[in-house]
């Protein structure tokens, strides 16, 4: 899930799915009308500002009643956070792990790289990297935009 960024997009989250892409964003896009996830400015995040309208996740679950009291603003704020998304996806097969480890890599450079692409990304993610007993699997990037943080070839 990205923003558009300059010339190209920042990179907000790498994720995988088990589940057809349809149905798995259905539950994420409720996910954050329910006050679930993080819910940034948009025009701030296009601008390379991490500010955040909303903080979900742990605080989310120990503070409803901000949520309630916050509805209509934070609600707004979703609906700008997902029609501002631009959406990349990519097939990497079947294998479970290789899904795993790829996510990871992502999310884990981005966390490396300097401002703004360290800090648009959440943190905290249950990320699944490569294992010692791994081979190295190498993937390059060959899109014809940017992904603002995302090297050409990533270590997975």
């Amino acid at each position: 899930m990205t923003f558009q960024y300059r010339k190209g997009y920042l990179i907000y989250a790498a994720g995988i799915t088990r589940r057809p892409i349809p149905q798995r964003f259905r539950e994420h896009s409720r996910g954050y009308r329910e006050g679930k996830y993080t819910v940034l400015a948009l025009g701030d995040a296009q601008l390379g500002i991490r500010r955040e309208i909303w903080h979900g996740w742990g605080y989310a679950r120990r503070h409803p009643e901000e949520f309630e009291k916050r509805k209509d603003e934070i609600l707004k704020a979703v609906e700008t956070q997902l029609g501002g998304f631009r959406i990349f996806i990519a097939d990497f097969g079947k294998e479970a792990r290789i899904h795993e480890r790829v996510e990871s890599a992502i999310m884990k450079n981005l966390y490396l790289q300097e401002p703004p692409f360290c800090d648009i990304p959440d943190k905290g993610m249950q990320l699944a990297g490569r294992w010692e007993t791994e081979g190295l699997i190498q993937i390059e990037n060959n899109l014809e935009v940017r992904l603002y943080g995302l090297p050409e070839r990533l270590d997975v």
